[in-house]
């Protein structure tokens, strides 16, 4: 899976890989989030704000769980 640079103070890059969304923070942190349609990683990656679509749409929405 490729993981994307994103520009963010808080998101350092972004994957999809088979209904998960894969976020990587600045703080080192790669967290792994179930059942996210593509539509919402297509639409996380063109927001104008990652950080706050992610805090919006998907932070409190789908389960996660730490990965590294």
């Amino acid at each position: 899976m490729q993981m994307i640079p994103v520009s963010s103070s808080d998101i350092r890059s972004v994957g999809y890989e088979s209904q998960t969304l894969y976020v990587r923070f600045h703080s080192g942190g790669l967290y792994a989030y179930k059942g996210v349609p593509y539509s919402e990683y297509t639409a996380l990656l063109n927001a104008s704000s990652h950080g706050k679509y992610f805090a919006a749409n998907i932070k409190n929405t789908y389960p996660y769980f730490k990965v590294s």
